[in-house]
């Protein structure tokens, strides 16, 4: 990969890396054709990260279907899949992590300790390989962007991070790999994320600001599905993901529920 990537960099081409973890859908189709609109070659990573699963988390059963990812690339326009193995990105002996402090302790990090040092090794690792002069990652995983975009900042990284919109089903279910687990009762209830979210922005279009009253509101719709269990509903500034009282500026409203086998995750982004 590295000796592709350099051949390429030395032709003047332009390359645009998409990490996934395989089993892909129209959201990871989205992020694909964004990056075509940027570079002249489009990589796709397609890598099962263990070192961003927790212990009991669902590492050995993540969804996995490499022809059809294949495919999914061919036809979406990706150019080149990058497929590593485990032992080549993580040899027995490796020691070294990349940790971004701060904006990982809350929201996602609270509950899944460990998660987001994974993400950022992991990425700063596909970054050495692939070489790319930019990156696209989606708005669904808003903290997974927003550390990524910090760690390439002060490190220095001379890669551009772009995130794209979240794509959604039609009844706004933010797509994603894990919904695969969902039961067909589970995926008619999980359509409470986005109502919820867009309970959130329908409130503070109308003058709230109190940030207690909208996290409160959306719990109890939240919790009139009797199978979901709320992980965390937040709001936070965009800046270091801290909680707010008052709805100023520029905010993160973030819902992560479980649904039996899945935890889902969803936000907005008010600017106010």
């Amino acid at each position: 990969m590295q000796r592709t990537a350099d051949a390429l960099r030395a032709a003047g081409r332009r390359i645009g890396l998409v990490p996934t973890m395989g089993y892909l859908h129209e959201g990871h189709v989205s992020l694909i054709r964004q990056a075509r609109k940027h570079a002249d070659e489009v990589v796709v990573s397609i890598f099962v990260n263990p070192k961003q699963f927790g212990p009991g988390e669902d590492y050995q059963g993540y969804p996995r279907d490499l022809d059809r990812d294949l495919r999914l690339i061919r036809e979406t326009g990706g150019d080149i899949v990058f497929i590593p193995a485990p032992e080549e990105m993580y040899p027995v002996d490796f020691t070294t992590s990349v940790h971004v402090e701060g904006l990982t302790g809350g929201l996602c990090g609270a509950s899944r300790p460990g998660h987001f040092r994974g993400v950022t090794t992991v990425v700063t690792k596909l970054f050495a390989a692939v070489k790319p002069h930019l990156a696209v990652f989606g708005q669904k995983d808003a903290q997974q962007a927003l550390v990524i975009r910090r760690m390439v900042r002060d490190l220095n990284l001379d890669v551009e991070v772009l995130i794209a919109p979240t794509v959604r089903e039609p009844d706004g279910l933010a797509m994603s790999s894990r919904n695969v687990y969902l039961t067909p009762e589970e995926r008619l209830q999980a359509a409470a994320l986005y109502q919820a979210l867009c309970l959130a922005r329908q409130m503070a279009g109308a003058g709230e600001r109190d940030a207690q009253n909208i996290i409160r509101k959306m719990r109890d719709l939240i919790s009139e599905r009797p199978d979901a269990r709320i992980d965390y509903v937040s709001i936070v500034d965009t800046g270091g993901l801290k909680p707010v009282d008052r709805l100023s500026g520029e905010v993160l409203v973030a819902v992560a529920i479980r649904f039996g086998r899945a935890r889902l995750i969803d936000n907005v982004i008010l600017n106010l």
